[in-house]
């Protein structure tokens, strides 16, 4: 078994260098054709052709996604791996010759990067699976719509039995990451991403003259004393310790020097990396607002919209899949992330099946490749798909090949 697992890497390496022209080729021609979350139409029939080129049986879900099978699709050793396939609403500033051609659309989270590299393990565990696992095992590749706006996509994969038939044991994402250098992994086992819930509270008073306040029900005091009463009882300090964000980010009151305006709205958004605090702090909110409006005799009225849960990869099975990205790429290459406060549809999955999410290093100082995800500027180096098809087909195989005796 020791000498198969040898080989098996030792294949894996050599096809994803074989097909890596490709991949980058697929990663452009993505990059090239970006479309918004929903209206992934173009790029699943693109995913769809290449499947079809190269006999992969799938079949169309939620409306813009794809589900690809290699090996046994009846096999109950299944393992899933999540790409996303939509892009944002950012122009890119980029000069390059695979530059968005869609104004003010752009692949500027890297979900080409993540769809190349899941279509480069398809190339790969093609042939693997002719070899070794072709009546044992099945890997489920999910292109999935709609990561970046809610509901989030994997609530519609969810829902349509995406983790079905065959049932999944365990599943994979990988997400880019420029604060890693290309050739480099981040794994984090446990919570590792917060929830994400939108706040909106909407105060209406009475409006009138500035001359006469005494007339109105002003709504902009309430607000300021109700920001202020919020933030002293999580102060950046508490928010810190306790891994957790609420901010504020927009006050909207559209009165004028001598005008008193109807309403103030104020918007932001609330993390948690633990449900529990998540639920603490719906109750929190719920209350102080409910106190305000009866302190100030105002209408006040509180809408959450509520967002992603935690994202929180299980502990074993991140631990497996660590040990085995250092078999792959050595332990220098092999990282342990931070907490991040930023989101994930991901962690629906994750809700219901154990998996991990980690992060692929795609990152170049000298090459000046140094932007952020969404942003204009933002792009790989490209000798990260290398890593991202040969890393996810090596983790891919090393789940099921334990499955083996």
């Amino acid at each position: 078994m020791l000498q198969d697992l040898k080989t098996v890497k030792k294949e894996i390496l050599s096809l994803s260098e074989n097909v890596i022209n490709t991949v980058i080729t697929i990663r452009r021609h993505l990059h090239q054709y970006p479309e918004l979350s929903f209206q992934e139409y173009q790029t699943s029939q693109y995913i769809e052709s290449l499947l079809k080129e190269w006999s992969v049986p799938f079949q169309r879900i939620a409306k813009t996604g794809l589900i690809a099978y290699l090996g046994n699709p009846q096999s109950k050793n299944t393992i899933a791996i999540r790409a996303d396939i939509d892009a944002l609403p950012i122009q890119e500033k980029n000069q390059c010759s695979y530059a968005s051609k869609v104004p003010n659309v752009m692949h500027a989270c890297g979900h080409d990067v993540h769809t190349a590299s899941a279509l480069g393990v398809v190339l790969v565990m093609q042939s693997i699976f002719k070899k070794y696992l072709n009546k044992d095992a099945c890997i489920k590749i999910l292109f999935q719509p709609g990561e970046e706006v809610l509901p989030g996509g994997a609530t519609l994969m969810i829902k349509e039995k995406a983790l079905q038939k065959p049932k999944v044991q365990s599943i994979l994402a990988q997400h880019v990451f420029p604060d890693l250098e290309a050739g480099k992994i981040g794994f984090r086992a446990g919570p590792y991403m917060a929830s994400t819930d939108e706040i909106y509270i909407t105060i209406k008073g009475k409006g009138g003259h500035g001359a006469m306040p005494e007339r109105s029900n002003n709504p902009i005091p309430v607000a300021a004393h109700l920001i202020s009463t919020i933030s002293k009882e999580y102060p950046i300090e508490r928010l810190l310790k306790e891994q957790m964000v609420l901010t504020f980010g927009k006050v909207m009151a559209n009165g004028a020097t001598n005008v008193i305006p109807d309403t103030a709205e104020i918007a932001g958004t609330m993390r948690t990396l633990n449900q529990n605090v998540r639920e603490k702090l719906y109750r929190y909110l719920n209350n102080i607002t409910q106190k305000f409006a009866k302190q100030y005799s105002i209408d006040i009225q509180l809408n959450i919209v509520k967002g992603y849960p935690p994202l929180i990869n299980d502990p074993k099975l991140t631990s497996f899949f660590k040990d085995k990205a250092i078999e792959l790429l050595g332990k220098k290459n092999v990282v342990d992330l931070p907490i991040r406060m930023t989101a994930d549809d991901f962690a629906y999955y994750l809700q219901r099946v154990p998996g991990t999410y980690y992060r692929l290093g795609t990152g170049n100082k000298k090459k000046g490749i140094i932007h952020n995800v969404h942003t204009a500027y933002f792009d790989i180096d490209e000798t990260a798909l290398f890593y991202g098809t040969s890393t996810m087909s090596w983790l891919a195989w090393s789940y099921l090949s334990s499955f083996r005796s």
